[in-house]
């Protein structure tokens, strides 16, 4: 349901599906419109702020309270698309910056933040080639668009600094799913034909089996579910989609 971010073209190989890269570039110029292509994100990103903003204070112990919670820390978006996520990320606090395997996207991302009055750093490449290390790093929506899940996994945990966040949400393979992502929201239009391969969904299970593989331990995994009458909202059922939250361990000093 989000843009495809993963490593860039020319280097050969890595994550990148190049097909996935053009077909969320083509939908760049009205990613901003709540009724347009990404309206099903524009649905999504309260909800998804909501958990964010509940990680986050739970990790740091945050007080609840404030405004910037993310003030003094580093954030990486990965498949940012069009800023979507970035920009109130930005507007909570932190030192943002978001990835994009499209072109397309990143141009808009930048030219919405400077309208916006937000200093945010885009960059059109992959995790692969991201040589920061951040505090917190978002995914949503992204790895069920790769082309190597594991590779991909293994960049996101390369990019989080010692004792840093990473949150991450994607479909689960179920037949609901099927059902709901493809057989529904597609078929009627609500999503762009083609946005998922029901086979590159992942289950909360093989999600966390590559982040572990990663060096990452899982702290949560709450379910995302959809309700014609609350619309979005958090769920203890994973069977739609589902957010998950990972952290790096802190550095020890040794002797």
């Amino acid at each position: 349901m989000a843009s495809a971010s993963s490593t860039n073209p020319s280097a050969g190989g890595g994550t990148i599906d190049s097909r996935e890269a053009a077909h969320f570039g083509g939908m760049a110029q009205d990613w901003w419109d709540p009724k347009g292509s990404s309206a099903m994100l524009h649905k999504l990103n309260p909800v998804r702020l909501r958990y964010i903003r509940a990680a986050v204070d739970l990790h740091w112990d945050g007080d609840d309270t404030s405004f910037t919670p993310l003030a003094g820390k580093t954030v990486l978006d990965v498949g940012c698309g069009a800023g979507l996520l970035a920009e109130p990320l930005a507007r909570l606090g932190g030192t943002v910056t978001g990835l994009d395997a499209a072109a397309e996207n990143i141009a808009v991302a930048a030219a919405h933040a400077a309208q916006a009055g937000l200093s945010i750093t885009y960059r059109a490449h992959g995790i692969e080639d991201e040589g920061g290390r951040y505090d917190l790093v978002t995914c949503l929506e992204v790895i069920e668009h790769v082309r190597d899940p594991a590779g991909f996994i293994r960049g996101l945990a390369g990019a989080l600094a010692d004792g840093g966040l990473l949150i991450m949400s994607t479909p689960n393979r179920t037949p609901l799913s099927r059902l709901a992502l493809i057989g529904l929201a597609e078929g009627t239009g609500r999503i762009p034909r083609g946005t998922h391969d029901w086979d590159k969904f992942l289950t909360p299970d093989e999600l966390t089996a590559l982040l572990v593989d990663a060096g990452l331990t899982v702290t949560d995994i709450t379910g995302l579910a959809f309700s014609p009458a609350k619309g979005f909202d958090l769920s203890s059922s994973t069977a739609l989609d589902y957010l998950l939250t990972a952290r790096r361990a802190a550095a020890t000093s040794g002797h």
